[in-house]
């Protein structure tokens, strides 16, 4: 869904090149002439960002700025000026706004304003969301984690997030180590400035480099300017660096170094710049395997886990799966505009019966897709794609967590075509022989 930008400005020109392009960034504009258009649009939908012209004929932009922040709250409000002021920048930031921005602008600049409005919404929403969760742990009706070891989790969270000392997330993929992240940063003094995040493993090893540091123009082939690095854009902030063993061992060294100095040398630069950001660090490898196979300096993992979080499997944790469900249900319920108000004694059983393999992310997207087969008032077992196993339990525990999440993408196709293997292997996309060999290898009776 494309994010919606509000557009309240008087100058009709202005308002035609603010929507190219808010069109060529793939955003929705919504365009307002007057302080009156804008309120008369308070009763529809509520845009993600709005662009306020300070300066409008019917009123001031500034005194507006209380009036949609009361109705719409969660509105990201950038500010539009062609003589700003440091006073008038200060008292929009008091009244609400999320940044100032001068006229006449660029391209380029606009959208990049946008896109960090835009990431600011979706960390508060998760700050709030988090936060709530927070609240529970301490006894509310319906607590999100009730397991001894996320309650330890969320405790060394609280404890630490206010302090700049670098934290190292452990865990399976998919048991919620980004979101631990987020919510050290929601809760850490840095929460208004940015956070960034690199997946380490998504990119080529000669990329990588420029892309944390960045690089000057001519370092490279291809470098066809200077490249602003991910320090630089995490400056105040904070840096998440997922999957960090995946980060080619000589670039390790390099950061080492960074941490050490608090200095960032761009790739073909000659001089260094002081960096100013929180790191913290994910990885779904066993540390101690990591070192061992050469994957992890140890030297890099001893600066950066001066405080480790570890995130146990949800198999380890089963008190934690009807708690996470039901507060799946109520997003996805609310979000598909359907009136599901609980889960049913057999669904419940299920669910807790499951392995979940792919952990917190797949029972999310089990219950998102649950809601939306569910035709009565509550959940069923029925509405649930997961089977039990098949295979005997050795067996299934010497499956990787691919070939376990494969064996139950089949049994759950299975399902869905009443055991028609023609079908199954059609919707699969591979041949129904090699059908025939994973439902034997994975002992899957049909």
């Amino acid at each position: 869904m494309k994010a919606k930008v509000m557009v309240v400005e008087d100058t009709e020109e202005v308002r035609d090149l603010v929507s190219r392009i808010l069109k060529s960034g793939g955003y929705e504009p919504m365009l307002k002439a007057n302080a009156t258009e804008l309120k008369e649009s308070f009763s529809g939908a509520q845009p993600d960002v709005m662009l306020l012209d300070i300066s409008l004929p019917d009123g001031d932009g500034l005194q507006l700025l209380p009036l949609i922040k009361k109705q719409w709250p969660d509105t990201e409000v950038i500010v539009l000026t062609g003589n700003a002021t440091f006073d008038a920048a200060v008292e929009a930031t008091k009244r609400g706004a999320y940044h100032f921005q001068n006229k006449p602008f660029d391209h380029k600049t606009l959208l990049v304003s946008i896109e960090r409005a835009l990431e600011h919404k979706r960390l508060t929403e998760e700050a709030s969301a988090l936060r709530q969760a927070l609240t529970t742990m301490s006894g509310g009706a319906a607590p999100v984690f009730q397991s001894p070891s996320m309650k330890s989790v969320v405790r060394t969270v609280e404890r630490v997030a206010p302090s700049d000392v670098s934290v190292l997330i452990t865990g399976e993929s998919g048991t919620g180590k980004e979101v631990i992240a987020d919510l050290i940063h929601s809760l850490s003094p840095r929460n208004k400035g940015p956070i960034i995040k690199i997946n380490c493993a998504a990119l080529p090893r000669e990329l990588i480099e420029s892309e944390l540091f960045g690089s000057v123009r001519g370092a490279f082939t291809g470098a066809s300017a200077d490249r602003e690095g991910l320090f630089r854009q995490a400056e105040g902030g904070t840096l998440l660096l997922d999957e960090l063993s995946e980060m080619p061992i000589d670039t390790q060294s390099k950061l080492l170094r960074v941490l050490q100095e608090k200095e960032v040398r761009p790739v073909g630069g000659r001089a260094s710049y002081k960096t100013d950001c929180r790191i913290i660090a994910a990885t779904n490898r066993k540390v101690e395997e990591a070192i061992r196979d050469g994957k992890l300096r140890e030297d890099l993992y001893y600066r950066i886990s001066a405080i480790s979080v570890h995130l146990p499997p949800l198999r380890e944790r089963r008190e934690d799966i009807l708690p996470l469900a039901n507060s799946f249900l109520k997003r996805y319920a609310a979000q598909a505009n359907r009136n599901i108000t609980g889960i049913s004694q057999a669904a419940s059983d299920k669910l807790r019966a499951f392995d979940w393999p792919g952990n917190v992310r797949q029972l999310q997207n089990e219950i998102q897709r649950a809601v939306l087969m569910c035709e009565g008032n509550q959940l069923e077992a029925s509405d649930l794609s997961i089977v039990a196993a098949a295979a005997t339990e050795a067996e299934v525990e010497d499956l990787t967590l691919m070939e376990a999440m494969e064996r139950n993408t089949i049994l759950q196709v299975l399902k869905e075509t009443g055991g028609n293997k023609l079908e199954t292997a059609k919707r699969l996309g591979i041949g129904r022989q090699t059908l025939y060999n994973k439902i034997k290898v994975y002992g899957i009776e049909t």
